[in-house]
């Protein structure tokens, strides 16, 4: 059986191209990073717990995110950043866990991130209990220091957007037809060619594809860019 190609995405400080394993690991000793670090302590403000933190899809590995979070910063501030950049669609509930998303222990929205995260916690994130998004969030290491920007989340790393082929000609896809995908069970990806032809319209017409692992759910048309 050939082994699935990963996924790959481009360190924010350098530039390097790398899979989500190959990041986490890079981002320890990145160069680059160092001195935007030693950069951000000279700057004002207070030094705090900031954690990096390794998040991916539960269902499709290939989405996944490298972040650091300030240790000030709520549960909460997760939740809002990864509905702008995953998930948002029709404002629906959502929570946090320990211990699984359905089973664990639920966690208040308030919760500061030093009060609960150290290396090795993993937590689940659940976004709509109709047609639910779970994603998983690994604290990776934690660094005393000032964050690089005044935003609670700082992105380090992403996906590139995966690629995915026209149905009709195997050629790079840049649309879906849910219509495709919940009527007739089949592949919905087109090209910019065969969209315009396409006669699949009882979902609304087919949309752009865009960098988010809630692609094709529920009323999800992204735009999957970060908040900020």
């Amino acid at each position: 059986m050939t082994r699935k190609k990963q996924s790959r995405g481009t360190c924010v400080f350098c530039g390097k191209e790398m899979t989500k394993g190959g990041l986490s690991r890079h981002l320890k000793t990145c160069q680059q990073r160092a001195e935007a670090t030693k950069k951000a302590d000279h700057q004002a403000g207070k030094v705090e717990p900031i954690y990096h933190l390794q998040i991916q899809d539960v269902w499709n590995s290939d989405f996944w995110l490298h972040v650091e979070m300030r240790g000030s910063a709520t549960l909460n501030s997760l939740d809002t950043y990864l509905r702008s950049i995953w998930l948002e669609c029709c404002g629906h509930l959502s929570h946090f866990a320990i211990g699984g998303g359905w089973d664990g222990q639920e966690l208040p929205m308030s919760s500061k991130a030093r009060m609960l995260f150290q290396p090795g916690l993993e937590l689940t994130h659940i976004y709509d209990y109709g047609t639910t998004s779970e994603t998983k969030v690994m604290v990776v290491d934690v660094r005393q220091g000032k964050p690089h920007t005044t935003q609670p989340i700082f992105l380090m790393a992403r996906n590139h957007l995966p690629e995915e082929r026209c149905k009709e000609c195997g050629e790079l896809a840049s649309w879906l037809c849910i219509e495709c995908l919940y009527e007739h069970e089949e592949p919905g990806w087109l090209c910019d060619q065969h969209v315009e032809k396409h006669p699949h319209d009882d979902y609304g017409e087919p949309f752009p594809i865009v960098n988010s692992p809630r692609l094709g759910m529920c009323g999800y048309t992204g735009p999957a860019d970060p908040p900020y």
